[in-house]
């Protein structure tokens, strides 16, 4: 498989804090990669440098050998690279579909064009009920396909994905894991934050873990999850005294 996004040596520093610190991965096109890591990790920080809303202190970031560093948000999403945020905010007074039209004309300028193109994710996100009613209106679970699917409508070679099962009950939690499986299928690789550690481990090809700003494990799900630093990292040195 051919290398989509190489991150080499990145790192974040505010203030005292160093949120991330030589941070090196890639990512294959076709790919789910999964990103964990305890609260305040620096998982969201290595998100914002790829996505371009922080500027690295350190490093590169490779699109498709193309480097991402200095480059405005916009211009990331226009050369391939999409993102959903951990909170969905949608455009209040617009509809489902008026909504996703808003990605689509990061491509067009042609409003039936991005209306066509919206209408056709609608109905692949399952909200065809739904749109057109008022954004505002939509349940927690569908804001999140919502905001999945006007991230879609840019055309992303890469999807960025921050928590995306964040406050759905287990039956919808399985609704959207089997929803960016059939992204992937479209031809889309995926980088996800999950906090919830079921849904990476059945989601993703291979995991890397951060603590501290640090990788400190990249591989399978399986074998990742049993590291001595990563069940450190999570449950802290008493649990892995206990099971040593």
């Amino acid at each position: 498989m051919s290398k989509l996004l190489e991150v080499k040596g990145i790192s974040k520093r505010f203030g005292g804090l160093q949120a991330v610190s030589e941070l090196s991965f890639d990512l294959n096109e076709g790919e789910i990669l999964g990103l964990l890591g305890p609260n305040g990790a620096g998982k969201t920080t290595a998100f914002n440098m790829i996505a371009g809303a922080l500027r690295t202190d350190t490093g590169d970031i490779l699109f498709d050998g193309q480097s991402l560093v200095g480059k405005a948000p916009w211009d990331i999403c226009k050369l391939g690279v999409g993102r959903t945020y951990q909170l969905s905010k949608p455009f209040g007074g617009l509809t489902v579909v008026e909504n996703v039209m808003v990605g689509a004309f990061v491509r067009t300028r042609s409003e039936a064009e991005a209306r066509r193109e919206a209408e056709q994710i609608v109905d692949f996100l399952g909200l065809s009920d739904k749109a057109g009613i008022d954004a505002d209106d939509l349940t927690a679970v569908d804001r999140r396909k919502l905001e999945l699917g006007r991230a879609l409508a840019t055309k992303p070679r890469l999807l960025l994905m921050d928590e995306v099962v964040a406050g759905a009950t287990p039956q919808e939690a399985g609704e959207m894991v089997e929803l960016v499986k059939l992204v992937r299928d479209r031809g889309v690789t995926i980088l996800i934050v999950e906090h919830v550690m079921k849904v990476i481990m059945g989601l993703s090809d291979r995991v890397i873990v951060l603590d501290y700003g640090k990788l400190i494990a990249n591989g399978v799900p399986r074998d990742v999850v049993n590291q001595p630093e990563v069940m450190k990292a999570y449950f802290g040195e008493r649990y892995v005294q206990s099971r040593t």
